[in-house]
């Protein structure tokens, strides 16, 4: 099956391709769609759907988006759906990393969850599905793969952050990896 997955950040399509490996998944680039969408809703599944539908509209294509937000327990779920611009514009994960560290510093209670929110629109019919991956925050940087939060945040049952775990096992722990496994049971 052809899937455009609304997105061009080259780390989530190696993702996202890594674990649809059957799908044939094409970007925003692949289709020519040079669109900078907007994430105007106040939630994860609102901006999810916004992204899948203009996809769908302006290219009449089966597609995807997700939308994914770190959730910090002591802070009330923030970032939650700013959790990409939570430093100020443009978008700069080294700046969210070293914010996320300011506002945990000198607090106990370091608990986090990641949650995706995959809308998938396929000949007109809409579906989402959600994956979550509960942790913590540690206390620095910790690692070189991945990106965004990823060295700062340690899944439950491991001693590491996802930048410091191997692709293959990040791939099937993550939030992504849990959504898109729902989305496999659409699909």
């Amino acid at each position: 099956m052809r899937l455009v997955f609304a997105s061009n950040n080259a780390h989530k399509l190696q993702e996202v391709r890594a674990i649809l490996s059957e799908h044939e998944i094409l970007s925003l680039e692949d289709i020519g769609c040079h669109a900078d969408i907007p994430e105007t809703a106040d939630t994860l599944e609102g901006n999810s759907l916004i992204k899948a539908q203009f996809i769908y509209n302006h290219y009449h294509c089966d597609c995807f988006a997700d939308d994914t937000g770190l959730e910090i327990e002591t802070l009330g779920n923030i970032p939650g759906v700013r959790t990409a611009r939570w430093a100020g514009e443009p978008a700069n994960p080294a700046a969210n990393r070293k914010k996320a560290l300011a506002e945990l510093s000198g607090k106990t209670n370091r608990n986090a969850r990641f949650r995706t929110v995959i809308t998938i629109i396929r000949d007109g019919k809409v579906d989402q599905v959600e994956g979550i991956v509960r942790g913590t925050i540690a206390t620095a940087e910790y690692g070189n793969g991945g990106f965004g939060y990823d060295p700062l945040f340690i899944p439950e049952g491991y001693d590491r952050t996802f930048a410091e775990l191997p692709a293959e096992v990040k791939n099937t722990v993550s939030h992504r990896a849990h959504a898109l496994q729902a989305l496999k049971l659409i699909l």
